[in-house]
């Protein structure tokens, strides 16, 4: 008994902000597509995150063109359930054909003919063509240092809910981006006693002179930044839209009672070790802040815009205890921590996408999100295109490159030789 194929132009694989985006501009483009998702519509954003956790970017910005956020003023900060929400609706209203509870296993090239052969959970499935949009946090990383100490509890970050998961006694967070700053500062603001792990990140300010940092990025012409800067390639943002968006301040942190260290180094009976690199690390993250300030500045002045000055913003709060005499090493039972937070980060994980699509390392090889394999297109990733691919709505102008380029390809795959007999007059 031959089994039943599902034949498709596109096969889209995940149904996250990424999915949702690729849906609605082959819709608009008329080109036959499938969505598969092996959980729910932006799952990541509904189990994936803490409780309290909220986007990034103000509601005005951090979102698709063709729909506005419920409940939330153009400049709040959307709560990661309504964010959820937001897509499931997005999809509706398009009409996505999004088939969820499906897992994507493997997906070859066919051989001899076009197209690609993919085998689901729920059968087969062949396409022309494959976008991966399952985005960049497939799975979460925990580094080799980790301990192995049973008397302590270790979660990522992606695992971590609210202050209340955890045992009795104090945190380490190790990582000081987004996440790890404000699991960090929940912690803290709950009662628990909390070391934070801080390396190199990059500082903006949430707010200046009146105006959002995404909308500094955008008139500055940084959004459209198309590689990040050498030597950058790794380093963490720290940003937070928590308790109405604020300026991460890592002093201001250590006065409120976070105790701050540098990076992770090693862990040895008990004794966990730091890097002496804190006081640097907040150092180039300050250089990082007053750098934006400045070109606002220079905008400002060169625009002739009405904008409030803000001198107290280039004020620093001087240098707390933490960074003029720093801690290096740090014995768990004698500083009281029972947890470990590892806001380390995620990997990409392709392992069922068995194409020629990828380096030697595993990375795929893309411009733009158009594979150097044809028919392979990736999209949902960091400096997909430039800076801003990392957000909802650069998710979304990628989207509509990619689906542009697959409408070219199929008006070539529908070329037909004119017939010879026929003369041009």
């Amino acid at each position: 008994m031959t089994e039943q194929v599902t034949i498709i132009d596109t096969l889209v694989v995940g149904a996250g902000q990424a999915g949702v985006a690729m849906s609605e501009h082959l819709t608009t483009l008329g080109i036959p597509h499938l969505v598969l998702e092996k959980n729910r519509i932006a799952e990541a954003w509904i189990t994936g995150r803490w409780d309290s956790l909220v986007a990034n970017g103000p509601a005005w910005h951090d979102r698709f063109p063709g729909m506005e956020f419920k409940h939330v003023g153009p400049d709040g900060f959307v709560p990661k359930d309504q964010v959820a929400e937001y897509f499931t609706d997005y999809a509706q209203k398009y009409d996505a054909p999004i088939r969820t509870g499906v897992e994507v296993l493997r997906v070859t090239r066919n051989e001899g003919r076009p197209g690609f052969r993919i085998e689901t959970s729920e059968g087969l499935i062949e396409a022309h063509r494959i976008v991966a949009s399952t985005g960049p946090f497939q799975r979460p990383v925990i580094p080799a240092i980790a301990p192995n100490d049973e008397a302590v509890l270790q979660i990522h970050s992606a695992q971590y809910r609210n202050p209340q998961q955890l045992p009795e006694g104090g945190v380490l967070v190790v990582g000081a981006g987004s996440s790890g700053v404000q699991i960090a500062d929940e912690l803290q603001r709950a009662g628990k006693k909390v070391y934070l792990s801080v390396g190199p990140h990059d500082r903006p300010p949430r707010a200046y002179r009146n105006r959002d940092f995404c909308w500094w990025l955008g008139v500055l012409g940084l959004w459209d930044a198309a590689a990040s800067q050498p030597g950058k390639e790794h380093v963490t943002i720290a940003v937070s839209g928590a308790r109405g968006g604020h300026t991460v301040d890592f002093r201001r942190l250590a006065k409120q009672g976070v105790n701050l260290v540098g990076l992770t180094q090693d862990f040895t009976d008990g004794v966990v070790t730091f890097q002496p690199d804190l006081t640097d690390n907040v150092n180039r993250g300050d250089e990082n802040y007053l750098s934006l300030l400045d070109a606002a500045d220079a905008y400002v002045a060169r625009n002739g815009l009405s904008l409030p000055e803000e001198p107290e913003a280039r004020h620093f709060l001087p240098d707390p205890e933490c960074m003029t005499h720093p801690t290096l090493a740090l014995n768990f039972a004698d500083a009281g921590i029972t947890s470990i937070i590892w806001a380390t980060g995620y990997v990409a994980d392709y392992s069922w996408l068995q194409v020629a699509a990828f380096d030697e390392k595993g990375k795929p090889r893309h411009q733009r999100g158009v594979s150097s394999e044809s028919g392979v297109y990736f999209l949902g990733l960091p400096w997909l295109s430039r800076r801003g691919s990392t957000f909802i709505w650069g998710v979304w102008h990628d989207a509509k490159y990619i689906a542009d380029h697959i409408a070219t390809q199929r008006q070539y795959g529908a070329y037909r030789e004119a017939d010879p007999r026929q003369s041009e007059i």
